[in-house]
């Protein structure tokens, strides 16, 4: 129980019939209040403060509250007021009913016999009896004599006791300054400072009259300031009276609001004074007993949570920093990583040397982290470990964890918005500089036209004549601009003397506007002679007219009178001043050059937004097909897993090491294994309902941006599947984190278009790009060859030299398509002779350069992740490599090897394939086909085949400036169309509606030069044409071609052309003007032919071997092997080396041209829509860069 004293002191009557009351109050809960425990205080205990603020004298007496009040009573007589009803407070027992108010009070349904003490009596003529309510769980209502007194809102409640002092009534006032009635307690001395919030409702009520009864009245009076509805009743005269209530002025109003404001500001007054005095108390509790421990530091409240103010507090003089003048606090919360604080401390009033500061805990908080200081060397740091508080009620560790990557997030949407905004008013503000430079531009040629057409014109109408006798002449002889004259011929004067019909082709100044006036003439009745006339409106603004007769209309005129070639040309006699005609024609000049400039390049913008956007969507395609190219073993649902997010995985253990495993176990982590929380629990797989897949569900982090995973068979391991070694690994979207990128240095002797012999040089280009576009860092090192071709580099400049076996090496820097390329020129001379190979000492050359470009990497301080060889020219850099560089300091990178064609220098790739981390080739198929080979045999476990790709910006016929017209997908016909008509105008062939085919080859063995010859004539017995388009470097099968050139101009001129010689522009036009390309290779490692060839929509026709078998899906046979790639029929391919399979091939492609042309067409546009871009190859030489640095 807990029992709180309150003095009552007044007459001689006593108002409670029980000597003690119960009245049942709630505790003031506030923290800052009760900062340690509530006190039970006893009758015998005084407050001096309490009788400092309100002085009385007579007999005590107590009055109890109980916490437990409501199990010691037997029921319940309080009613719940309605919505809207007055606070808690002073509750009437009897219901009191307002003709004024919109609301009835409900009676409380208090019953008579309740054990409720109440007053039987009425004392003196101005006592009332007043229903006092303690709001708790259990409430209870007790009457007691109060004196009547009008003083603002308040009813002044009068306990009156019977003393033999007989003293004078006292008034204890009961103020508001708890919430919702609530009485607060707290500190060592609770019983001596009670103090009662007035938010207590007092009604009056009047007795019933023996005779007559009592009339009640009551009125509500509405306060604005806090809304709150008090009633007051008045009560006057005796049992006898009637009580009348009287309207009270404005004046009166005004009074009981400031009153009002006035006590409230009292009580909360003395309720800070309450709190601090209970805070002070605390304290020094605190202090004391910190101090006999030893401790340093202490902090108040003693349970710190968020969003909470906290003082901290320091012992100096047990402290490092005892000898120190001032102290510092330096701190942060979470284990210092959010919301940094530093602020000074100030000596506190408590016994001892204690130094304090507030410091807010926010609402992210569970820990925080502090220490003390003064200066930059004097630290107290709680010997070394720091401090901290711990925070209740707040967030986990984990939680905050989210939150920060939910913060970084936010942090990168608004990095991103205002980077995107510079780049905005960046773009903005080039285009305003670029529109001001191409003004005055415009201007100065406006200008430069102007004076060569006035200088023209000027010579012109020094020529120019009124008439010519006989001839020609105009009435009326003086005319401006806008008149409408006569113009007369002679038609006998010259050619046209026999013409039937005789017509004007004019225009004016010299032809300014070009053929304007086209009118017929008539024979005049008039004049003698042969003289016609027509009647002529004369341009505006018109100098000098221009004309020439005809017998007909322009497109149908035979024959002219143009005199002589000279025109006929006739002065304007009233004209405008010229010089204004010349400042207006310069400005007209000006104003055309302007909007052709607009026009142009808003095409350019426009040519260039769709361009990206077909780029995207292509790439976006191409990733889907990513995440859908192993289904059968593994895929998520959803397919694009996003961080933050929940993601199945799905997995089919038939396809895998796995298959039959009683269970399968999901293993997996982020971030390439390298993410904060580690690898999760393994997890049961669950089977998932559509035949033999299981199922795991996986929650991804928000910094996150790979999934990555294994399978086993047990909980503990057991049997792996890790993908042969590479793991599983699935992007995540939208994560707060990126994947940090790698730094990838090719070293490579082609690179195209600047050093191209063969498609090493395209890979090397095309890879590095599509790698650079996914945010890693790629180099080339390239010998600097005397043929380069300089025009495709840009900013070339030297950089540095050094030396390398007593041979000065020089470098040179320059971009070219984008990418940072390093030329090495050693001063020997070794790449001086003209061309790339050819050389006899070539095996020496390309040595030296792959010694010299690991040295270069070696004294620039570079430390690549990848260093990626190829072929046999630059395969000594494996074993140099990890042989030397290696522990020389190039430690941290793995080495890379990719074999382009195993029929040149196979020793030198066998041992590159000894030495490599992880080796590549350019198609699956071909490594199947060179998988025997001893070159590579020992080391199929790191070989893998991943296929090539096109540059899309290099082969583009959306931006093809070779090319009549531009073209999509979506206009493919119209484009090839316009392509076939130009390359058969430009070739002399006839220009007919036929099946072309089309070779772009090197004439060699491999290609198949014999199936070559095969198909132009079956072609040629179709009805189709060909175009070939290349050359032989042996000169024995140059010639052969040569004399087959020969031959088919002599048999069929009109229908076959063999150019061979290099010409890029003529490839392109080929490409995109012939219907199929064919590609016959014996073997052929990729083959880029034909997947340009589907760039430009043409269908290709290729021999089933290497990457030529693994990227054309014959339309009649291949349509299930293409939906396991995610891909549809696009070509024609054949077995065999003889002319039979041949044959099959290019009759069925025929056949198909002429018998179903919209069938083809549809052909052309699914083949473009294909990628065959690097977007996919480089995604799988990424998961090949990343398995080769796992490996470390």
């Amino acid at each position: 129980m807990m029992d709180v004293s309150l003095q009552l002191h007044g007459c001689s009557r006593t108002v409670f019939t029980d000597k003690r009351s119960h009245f049942n109050f709630k505790p003031f809960l506030a923290t800052s209040f009760f900062p340690i425990r509530t006190t039970t205080t006893t009758q015998s205990s005084h407050a001096s403060s309490w009788d400092k603020h309100y002085p009385v004298a007579g007999v005590s007496y107590r009055i109890t509250a109980s916490a437990d009040f409501s199990r010691k009573r037997e029921r319940k007589i309080y009613t719940a007021r309605p919505k809207g009803s007055a606070p808690k407070g002073f509750m009437p027992r009897t219901q009191v009913r307002s003709s004024s108010q919109r609301r009835d009070h409900k009676n409380n349904g208090e019953k008579e016999g309740s054990n409720t003490t109440t007053s039987k009596q009425y004392i003196g003529t101005k006592k009332k009896t007043v229903e006092m309510k303690v709001d708790t769980d259990e409430e209870q209502t007790a009457q007691v004599p109060q004196g009547q007194k009008e003083s603002g809102n308040d009813i002044d409640a009068t306990f009156e006791e019977e003393s033999s002092s007989r003293k004078p009534l006292s008034i204890v006032k009961v103020n508001q300054f708890t919430e919702n009635g609530r009485i607060g307690l707290a500190g060592e001395n609770m019983g001596k400072k009670p103090t009662v919030k007035n938010d207590l409702k007092d009604r009056a009520t009047m007795a019933k009259s023996d005779e007559k009864g009592l009339e009640q009245k009551q009125r509500d009076i509405t306060m604005k300031g806090d809304a709150q509805q008090n009633e007051i009743v008045e009560l006057a005269g005796n049992k006898t009276k009637n009580q009348f209530v009287k309207q009270k002025s404005a004046k009166e109003d005004e009074m009981l609001v400031t009153n009002k404001k006035d006590e409230d500001d009292s009580a909360l007054k003395f309720k800070l004074e309450m709190e601090a005095k209970l805070r002070k108390q605390a304290l020094e509790r605190l202090a004391e007993e910190n101090f006999s421990k030893g401790n340093k530091m202490f902090y108040y409240p003693e349970v710190a949570t968020p969003g909470q103010d906290i003082e901290v507090f320091l012992n100096k003089s047990l402290s490092a920093l005892k000898n120190e003048p001032n102290v510092m606090i330096m701190g942060a919360f979470n284990d210092w990583r959010w919301k940094s604080f530093s602020m000074e401390l100030s000596k506190t009033d408590l016994n001892g040397d204690w130094w304090s500061c507030q410091v807010h805990v926010p609402k992210e908080a569970y820990k925080a982290d502090f220490v003390f200081f003064y200066g930059k060397a004097v630290y107290e740091n709680n010997d070394t470990k720091d401090f901290c508080i711990p925070v209740e009620g707040g967030i986990s560790i984990f939680e905050f964890e989210d939150f920060l990557l939910e913060e970084k997030r936010r942090e990168l949407e608004k990095l991103a918005k205002e980077q995107a905004e510079r780049e905005r008013l960046a773009e903005a503000q080039r285009r305003i500089e670029a529109e001001k430079a191409a003004r005055e531009v415009d201007r100065a040629q406006a200008k430069g036209e102007a004076e060569r057409r006035r200088g023209m014109l000027q010579e012109l109408m020094k020529k120019a004549v009124k008439s010519v006798d006989n001839v020609w002449y105009i009435e009326p002889s003086l005319f401006k601009g806008k008149d409408k004259v006569k113009l007369y011929y002679n038609k006998s004067s010259g050619p046209l003397a026999n013409a039937k019909d005789i017509w004007i082709h004019g225009g004016y100044n010299n032809w300014k506007d070009g053929l304007s006036i086209v009118l017929m003439l008539v024979r005049s009745e008039k004049k003698e002679g042969d003289w016609w006339y027509a009647d002529v409106v004369m341009p505006d603004r018109a100098l000098v007219l221009d004309w020439v007769f005809a017998d007909g209309p322009p497109q149908q005129a035979i024959i002219y009178d143009n005199n002589q070639r000279q025109d006929f040309h006739a002065i304007v006699p009233q004209t405008i001043f010229e010089e204004l005609y010349w400042v207006e024609e310069e400005h007209e000049i000006y104003r055309k050059l302007q909007e052709e400039r607009r026009l142009r390049e808003e095409a350019i913008r426009a040519k260039v937004e769709r361009t990206a956007r077909m780029k995207a969507e292509m790439k976006e395609r191409t990733m889907k097909l990513f995440l859908l190219s192993q289904k059968h073993i593994v895929y998520t649902e959803p397919l694009d897993v996003q961080a933050g997010s929940s993601v199945t995985v799905f997995y089919n253990p038939t396809n895998t090491v796995l298959n039959g495993k009683s269970e399968i176990w999901f293993r997996c982590s982020f971030n390439r294994w390298t993410h904060r929380l580690g690898p999760l629990p393994p997890q049961k797989m669950l089977p998932a309902g559509n035949g033999s897949h299981v199922k795991a569900i996986v929650k991804i982090p928000l910094d996150a941006y790979t999934m990555d995973f294994v399978f086993s068979e047990k909980e503990d391991g057991g049997i792996f599947d890790n993908k042969n070694g590479m793991d599983y690994h699935i992007p995540v979207f939208g994560g707060v984190t990126k994947e940090p990128p790698m730094h990838i240095v090719h070293i490579a002797v082609e690179m195209a278009p600047i050093a191209k012999v063969g498609g090493l040089g395209d890979v090397v280009t095309g890879l590095s790009r599509a790698v650079q576009d996914l945010n890693h860092k790629v180099d080339i090192i390239l010998p600097k060859y005397d043929c380069l071709k300089f025009g495709n580099v840009k900013d070339f400049q030297f950089r540095k030299s050094y030396f390398w076996g007593g041979t000065e090496i020089k470098v040179w820097f320059g971009k070219v398509e984008g990418l940072s390329v390093y030329f090495l020129e050693p001063q020997n001379r070794f790449f001086g002779a003209g061309c790339i190979y050819g050389c006899r000492n070539d095996g020496e050359r390309f040595g030296f350069f792959c010694h010299a470009a690991l040295e270069f990497l070696l004294q620039s301080g570079s430390h690549p992740d990848i260093i990626h060889c190829h072929d046999w020219s630059s395969a000594p850099v494996a074993w140099l490599f990890k042989d030397h560089y290696m522990h020389y300091g190039l430690t941290k990178a793995c080495v890379v090897f990719t074999i382009h064609n195993l029929e040149f220098g196979a020793p030198l790739i066998g041992k590159a394939m000894a030495y490599s981390d992880k080796a590549t080739t350019v198609s699956p198929t071909y490594l199947q086909e060179v998988s025997g080979n001893t070159a590579v045999a020992p080391y199929l476990h790191k070989f893998h085949g991943i296929l090539n790709g096109i540059d899309p910006d290099m082969w583009d016929p959306y931006n093809d400036g070779f090319l009549p017209i531009s073209y999509t997908s979506e206009n493919v016909v119209e484009g090839k169309r316009a392509a076939k008509e130009t390359l058969q105008r430009r070739l002399g062939l006839k220009r007919a509606d036929l099946p072309l085919v089309g070779i772009i080859s090197r004439l060699t063995l491999q290609k198949g030069i014999h199936l070559i010859k095969h198909a132009i004539w079956r072609t040629l017995d179709r009805g189709g044409q060909v175009v070939l388009l290349g050359s032989a470097p042996d000169p024995r099968i140059q010639n052969d071609f040569v004399n087959l050139a020969n031959q088919l101009h002599s048999s069929h001129h009109d229908r076959a052309r063999l150019c061979l010689t290099y010409d890029e522009p003529l490839s392109h036009l080929i490409y995109a003007g012939a219907d199929f390309i064919l590609v016959p290779s014996i073997f052929e490692p990729c083959g880029l032919t034909q997947l340009t060839a589907m760039r430009y929509g043409s269908i290709p026709i290729v021999r089933k071997t290497g990457g030529l078998y693994d990227t054309v899906f014959d339309v009649d046979h291949d349509k299930e092997r293409a939906q396991t790639q995610g891909l549809e029929p696009n070509g024609f391919n054949f077995e065999g080396a003889d002319p039979s399979g041949v044959d099959y091939a290019v009759d069925r492609a025929i056949s198909a041209w002429y018998d179903g042309r919209d069938w083809f067409n549809a052909l052309c546009k699914r083949v473009m829509e294909q990628d065959w871009s690097w977007n996919r190859p480089a995604l799988d030489y990424l998961e090949l860069y990343h398995a080769a640095r796992k490996l470390k």
